[in-house]
């Protein structure tokens, strides 16, 4: 068919981590799927940490044995207040092993993923990709159109939004987003280091967010903090031999001698979610539903349970011959995954803001939470396993089950 009819049943509009799972497991249930996205960039050094059901579905998909080997397991996590107060909780460690996992995830650098990822969806005859970007959607009652920069158009039932916090798609279906801006930067950044990370994903609550180590393979990890203004400003001009210096200050040398490894990102921390998560013949997933600060690792893991969500609903509808992009499936998505994103929107908004007050009845409620997950074990557990495999979101590639 010439490029300038192409038609299939699903579009994904984005070529994301989040996009390409959606598009990888419609095309292995049979679903005749089209991703559209740009190529990523190459020097792109921010990671990911995959929990443990991202890192079953990617399983499940025959993505995760062609990147395992570039990923580090989560075994530990330590949090560590650093606020500098006069009252100080304990140290908590929480062990994977507590709640008989191997670990709680992994950690990998996404242009890794991303590489899994697209060598995946070569494989599958069902998936075609194409470079490009949407330039304009046209929702009608039977199909999305979709014109793209080359002037080129596609024709299918069912639109994924998952071009990013900017998104198209959202825009299209005139969905409002609520949005809250920190008055904080977060800087990311990979590093070697003297001392072996053993594993343990280290994270200091400070007065300018959370300033958080996660394993590499080998003795590497990725950094992540969050700044004010003015220390923005400072760190983006300032030498790789002092910001090194001042990464393993901040870091308490717990990993020994720091060297930086080339790149660093820097990027405002907003809060923002969509106010549905459909509109006509649209699903949202990723950062076009919902944008959080980088804290608990719930960004890209929320995406892809968002990926994972209107795959099975739209497999499920192809499987039984119904419309795919009908209303009763993008409202059932919308849904199932409207509680599981606005509570953990809520819960990161909670602790970030937590970190910054000076109100002391809200210092006092986050030590005392510490304090209770360090000295009582079940509720250590629970939240460990809530963490990883929220009971209330587990879609069936989340479960090690194909579609």
């Amino acid at each position: 068919m010439p490029l300038k009819d192409r038609a299939a049943e699903i579009a994904v509009i984005g070529a994301g981590p989040a996009g390409l799972t959606a598009a990888i497991a419609l095309a292995m249930a049979g679903v005749e799927t089209i991703v559209v996205g740009k190529q990523i960039a190459a020097e792109d050094n921010r990671t990911t940490a995959l929990l443990h059901s991202s890192v079953v579905a990617l399983d499940t998909l025959g993505v995760w044995k062609l990147c395992h080997v570039n990923a580090a397991p989560l075994r530990v996590i330590r949090l560590i207040d650093d606020m500098g107060r006069l009252l100080r909780p304990a140290e908590v460690q929480f062990v994977a092993g507590e709640i008989e996992l191997d670990s709680f995830g992994h950690n990998i650098e996404n242009r890794l993923l991303l590489a899994a990822l697209e060598k995946r969806a070569a494989a599958l005859p069902a998936l075609t990709l194409i470079r490009g970007r949407v330039q304009a959607i046209d929702l009608g009652e039977q199909n999305v159109t979709a014109r793209l920069d080359n002037n080129s158009t596609i024709k299918v039932r069912l639109a994924i939004g998952a071009d990013g916090r900017d998104s198209a798609c959202r825009m299209a279906a005139g969905i409002e987003v609520v949005r809250r801006r920190y008055p904080q930067t977060a800087v990311t950044l990979n590093i070697r280091h003297a001392r072996p990370h053993c594993d343990t994903s280290t994270e200091f609550h400070t007065e300018a967010g959370p300033f958080t180590l996660v394993p590499l393979p080998g003795q590497r990890s990725s950094v992540v903090f969050s700044v004010g203004a003015a220390d923005a400003s400072r760190l983006d001009t300032i030498t790789q031999c002092d910001l090194g210096r001042e990464i393993e200050e901040r870091s308490h040398s717990i990993l020994g001698k720091i060297e930086l490894e080339p790149g660093r990102a820097m990027f405002p921390l907003v809060l923002q979610t969509a106010s549905s998560l459909c509109g006509p013949r649209i699903a949202l997933v990723g950062e076009a539903a919902h944008v959080v600060p980088p804290i608990g690792a719930q960004g890209l893991n929320l995406g892809l349970r968002d990926a994972a969500t209107i795959s099975e609903l739209a497999s499920e509808a192809h499987h039984a011959g119904s419309d795919v992009g009908s209303y009763e499936i993008t409202e059932r998505y919308n849904r199932i995954r409207r509680a599981d994103v606005t509570s953990r929107a809520a819960l990161v908004d909670l602790l970030n803001r937590s970190l910054l007050s000076d109100f002391l009845p809200w210092q006092a409620a986050r030590g005392a939470g510490l304090f209770l997950a360090h000295r009582i074990g079940p509720l250590r557990r629970a939240l460990m396993r809530e963490g990883v495999m929220p009971a209330a979101s587990q879609p069936r590639l989340m479960r090690g089950e194909s579609l």
